[in-house]
């Protein structure tokens, strides 16, 4: 018997905030607020890119556009309620959800106003879906390293291991823009505080940027990495310092890193040792939510039940969620594995209305 991926649980490491509404929702909020929608978001498409800075421009016009829709606290609690409803749905347990407060401060108030609506908004979740949700507060690679360290600051005054608290620091946007060993110092504020350091590298550049990356920003995951692969001795780094890799397989091919979702080397780094999390990173332009990259893991590399099982495990074991709540969580999944979950998974998320 194939067991459904929606009931395997699993951790959700890599989702940003904006990317994670639901296209209803942004077309609800563009329609209260005013605001006029590229076609591409209006139609809701899922986008194709070219993997060059033209590419990158069109996808960061259309995230610009649909981050424009946020106007309130009340929107962006919606948008974690509704994250969390959408992760509970396909079975994960543990959501880390990455948001930079700089994009949404000039609305609520200031800085530390939107991380706080963001973290009472993940209480609130927590306790309405049974996912627990945490944050990841990331610093743009466009902005001065002085900015990021503002936000490593501000990350670090409410660091927590549990639902609702800081628990990461990250650094997105254009891998090819800005010098990564600037940012250096903001992670080291992160790190002082307990924060887990999961910069993006390894997507748009190569094996390359991931060592410098390693190098400069010490990082304890990596947002994608998953073009370490084409360097075995740069793989072999990542294995040997335990760095996990956040792969988000339908984003790679929006974004024309590869073609189509069977050259993505899911296996490969699954082979070499490597610790994957599979993650939807932003569905709302790429489409597919976290199941979809699992099943896509059994569909297009042939993973099996017992290795999507690995693969879930590695997610749990990645992320910063209580020790307690992760011996719980891999048990679930040996249940799942052997048929005894998934009748109790499905009574679970079938009241899940928001």
């Amino acid at each position: 018997m194939t067991r459904a991926v929606e009931t395997l649980p699993k951790a959700h490491l890599h989702l940003h905030f904006t990317g994670s509404m639901r296209p209803s929702t942004l077309l609800d909020l563009a329609d209260r607020h005013g605001t006029r929608l590229p076609a591409t978001l209006s139609s809701q498409a899922m986008i194709t890119l070219s993997p060059d800075e033209r590419g990158w421009f069109r996808f960061q016009r259309l995230y610009d556009a649909a981050r424009a829709c946020v106007r309130t606290a009340d929107d962006m609690r919606r948008i974690v309620l509704e994250a969390a409803a959408d992760d509970a749905a396909e079975g994960s347990r543990w959501l880390e959800l990455q948001v930079d407060p700089t994009s949404y401060a000039v609305h609520v108030g200031g800085l530390t106003p939107a991380l706080e609506i963001v973290l009472d908004a993940a209480r609130e979740a927590t306790a309405l879906t049974g996912t627990s949700v945490a944050v990841v507060v990331a610093a743009s690679r466009t902005r001065h390293p002085l900015d990021a360290r503002t936000l490593a600051r501000l990350a670090a005054r409410y660091a927590g291991q549990g639902p609702g608290t800081v628990v990461g620091f990250g650094l997105s946007n254009d891998e090819r823009r800005g010098d990564t060993a600037e940012f250096a110092g903001a992670f080291d504020i992160a790190r002082a505080a307990g924060l887990a350091c999961v910069p993006h590298s390894g997507e748009l550049l190569g094996p390359a940027h991931v060592e410098a990356t390693l190098a400069a920003l010490r990082p304890d995951r990596l947002g994608h990495g998953v073009r370490s692969g084409e360097d075995p001795a740069v793989l072999e780094r990542v294995v040997q310092a335990g760095v996990a890799l956040e792969v988000c397989p339908t984003s790679n091919v929006s974004l024309g890193v590869y073609p189509e979702l069977e050259r993505v080397p899911l296996r490969q780094l699954v082979s070499a040792g490597a610790t994957v999390a599979l993650g939807a990173d932003d569905p709302l332009l790429f489409g597919p939510r976290l199941a979809a990259q699992y099943r896509s893991a059994r569909e297009d590399h042939g993973f099996d039940d017992a290795g999507l099982a690995g693969l879930a495990k590695a997610s749990i074991s990645a992320s910063r969620a209580p020790a307690d709540l992760k011996r719980r969580w891999h048990a679930e999944v040996d249940d799942w594995l052997t048929g005894k979950g998934e009748d109790v998974a499905q009574r679970t998320t079938d009241h899940l209305t928001v």
